[in-house]
């Protein structure tokens, strides 16, 4: 992977809007991937990875009535390193709690969903990865469909978390799907570094995609920075729309 792949602004979301390559992916109904009396797993590095990643279809799971087990990897408070505003202590408290109202947002059963936090220290996952491989192992079946962030994703911890749960998921026997998070900022509609050969296209409603994108929002220490250390937000808007397309994408 290249060094530091997520800086800048990144690629203008026109690129993937007028991409035909991108508008000429598979399409893959959800339901498919996680047929009746399987469950979805879903690994996120970070509270919100979750939403990002996958929030749309989700929603479309969670109305199917799939069960749903949701694992956090970390607590996600290094996002605001030197912040005053946002210590570390802070982030801990308040970065979970900003999932659950995200989740609630998007309609999910809080009531009947498994979450597990893993408690991992952000940004430093890849040091403690056989063990996290190991934690997620413990808590997967061969029949369950299991959903995380590329391995190439370009953030250290997305591609320590998405080799933890593959690994995990090949003991076991259960299966693995990959999402693109960061591969957005860095990536082209053309670079051969990204397995588009595996990429499907999950499609969601207008509707799907302004409920994701009012799940988002609950993120508010990720909307914004901290100006008094030149730190700015790490959800941008010009970020969040590349993450709020009429679709997802799963590498199979």
């Amino acid at each position: 992977m290249k060094t530091n792949p997520i800086v800048g602004q990144g690629t203008p979301l026109h690129l993937w809007q007028t991409s035909s390559h991108l508008a000429q992916l598979p399409v893959i109904d959800i339901l498919t991937l996680v047929p009746q009396g399987s469950r979805a797993v879903i690994i996120a590095p970070h509270p919100d990875d979750e939403v990002l990643g996958c929030g749309g279809f989700l929603q479309l799971l969670a109305a199917a009535n799939r069960a749903l087990q949701l694992i956090s990897v970390t607590d996600g408070s290094a996002s605001h390193p030197g912040s005053e505003r946002w210590p570390v202590e802070r982030l801990s408290a308040v970065r979970p709690q900003e999932s659950a109202e995200a989740l609630r947002r998007l309609g999910l059963p809080l009531h009947s969903l498994k979450w597990l936090r893993g408690g991992f220290a952000d940004s430093r996952v890849a040091a403690r990865e056989a063990e996290l491989s190991e934690f997620i192992e413990r808590h997967l079946c061969a029949s369950d469909v299991v959903f995380t962030t590329w391995r190439e994703d370009g953030h250290c911890d997305h591609e320590a978390v998405g080799r933890a749960s593959a690994e995990a998921a090949r003991r076991v026997g259960a299966t693995l799907h990959e999402l693109p998070v960061w591969t957005w900022h860095w990536a082209t509609p053309d670079d051969s570094g990204v397995p588009w050969h595996r990429a499907r296209k999950v499609l969601l409603t207008p509707h799907q995609v302004a409920r994701k994108r009012h799940a988002v929002h609950a993120f508010a220490s990720q909307l914004e920075g901290d100006p008094h250390i030149g730190l700015p937000p790490v959800l941008a808007p010009y970020v969040l729309d590349r993450l709020l397309q009429p679709f997802e994408v799963v590498f199979l």
